[in-house]
């Protein structure tokens, strides 16, 4: 069986699950240009707060100029190093994408766990997903930009052509109408709106600090990214 299938069938060992139900565990995912990145940084600086480092095939890259380090932006591995922590079921979840592995291992969620601290990492909503089926109370919230202009004027920001602009944003455009239509369809995602960096970091710690329960604010916010989906949809 190769690499792929064997991901494809890939079964979270049973001491796995048991760490993600006693770990504290907050899952960031967005739409592309939403501020993920941004607000996992500043989230990384509070004291509680602890990155679960993925595994990767992948080569290296830099970021801004700046090269990927090995332990801190991800554990890069080769395929045959990736194929034996699978065979050891030392992943808690792993996938294969377009011939690259990413995981998540059992070890890095033990170390933060050991710790007492709260474990915070971005994904998919697949991803997310997976996660609550293994445990309910990981806490899943959705990064929004306030309205459908200012992510455009974002996502502009990125590029240095309006060619370049209108390619990539037709297909993050897609992209984020899959992901808004299959998050406003489950009941567990709070949709955070990314209006003001300090407010969004303060909202995100209180919610990962209580107990998962919505309130009036989780409504609004929920209304927002209705609207923002709409306004995609027509664009």
């Amino acid at each position: 069986m190769d690499l792929e299938q064997q991901i494809a069938n890939y079964q979270t060992p049973q001491k796995a699950i048991e760490l993600v139900r006693s770990t504290k565990i907050v899952l960031l995912v967005g739409i592309s240009a939403a501020g993920k990145d941004t607000i996992k940084k500043r989230l990384l600086e509070v004291a509680d707060f602890r990155d679960i480092v993925s595994h990767t095939t992948r080569s290296k890259r830099a970021n801004n100029g700046v090269p990927e380090q090995d332990g801190v932006d991800y554990h890069f591995i080769t395929l045959d190093q990736a194929a034996k922590m699978v065979d050891a079921h030392e992943f808690i979840e792993a996938k294969f994408v377009h011939g690259t592995v990413y995981g998540t291992s059992v070890e890095a969620l033990q170390t933060i766990h050991d710790q007492d601290k709260i474990a915070l990492t971005d994904l998919d909503v697949q991803g997310v997903s997976e996660y609550k089926a293994m445990s309910q109370d990981v806490i899943a919230l959705f990064i929004l930009p306030p309205d459908f202009d200012t992510w455009v004027q974002r996502f502009k920001k990125r590029y240095e052509s309006e060619d370049e602009f209108n390619t990539e944003f037709a297909k993050r455009s897609r992209t984020a109408l899959v992901e808004l239509e299959h998050a406003l369809e489950v009941p567990y995602y709070h949709f955070i709106i990314n209006d003001d960096l300090d407010r969004v970091v303060r909202v995100i710690d209180e919610i990962a600090h209580r107990q998962d329960e919505f309130n009036e604010h989780d409504t609004e916010a929920r209304d927002i990214a209705r609207d923002l989906l709409e306004a995609i949809k027509v664009a």
